[in-house]
């Protein structure tokens, strides 16, 4: 029995992740709402850690760098004007770094990500943030159909335990896993070591 392929393998794809010097970093909804509360993530400071370094080397590289925030109703989830909307304080946007703020899982969906991607005539997108299953996949194959070269760097990314319809629940870890993996098949290179992203 051989092992099996991605589609992307199958074609004879590059998988081979991009330079962040020649890269977008777009950072998805890495937002203190994933801390703490009702969509507090099992994963999310061990992937802000991770983030947080990726950032740094892609400043000093030359990446371009896009925060996106979701925008929710204030008193509710992802309220903006409070701590709970805000930017992780080691994430903060720098001056200079665009701040895009959306409300629907799709970061190009509703905002002018795409434009600001494209003004930058750079192919490759690399994505990171919560969560990876809903804004990070939603992101990844919305930016496929625009165009784009996509890698996800999987350390930097998490979610949360999901119901499994039949009154149990599915681990974060193994939604996470399932995600990368369904994205890895045709929408994105996944670079499972950061240090990959040089």
């Amino acid at each position: 029995m051989t092992s099996p392929k991605t589609l992307l393998e199958l074609a004879g794809a590059d998988l081979t992740p991009p330079r962040l010097a020649e890269s977008c970093l777009v950072l998805i909804d890495l937002q203190n709402e994933y801390r703490t509360g009702p969509l507090a993530l099992p994963g999310a400071q061990a992937a802000i850690t991770s983030a947080t370094r990726l950032l740094a080397r892609a400043r000093e590289r030359g990446a371009a760098i896009f925060h996106v925030a979701h925008k929710g109703k204030p008193g509710g989830l992802f309220d903006r004007s409070a701590e709970r909307g805000a930017i992780v304080d080691d994430l903060r946007p720098r001056t200079g770094e665009a701040v895009i703020e959306k409300t629907l899982p799709n970061a190009f969906a509703g905002t002018d990500l795409q434009s600001l991607l494209a003004a930058t005539a750079r192919s490759n997108v690399v994505l990171t943030g919560f969560m990876t299953h809903m804004c990070v996949s939603s992101t990844a194959r919305a930016a496929l159909d625009l165009g784009f070269r996509v890698t996800i760097d999987a350390k930097s990314c998490a979610t949360r335990d999901l119901p499994d319809g039949r009154g149990g629940a599915i681990a974060a870890s193994i939604v996470h896993d399932v995600a990368l993996a369904e994205l890895s098949d045709r929408f994105a290179i996944i670079a499972r070591d950061s240090d990959a992203l040089t």
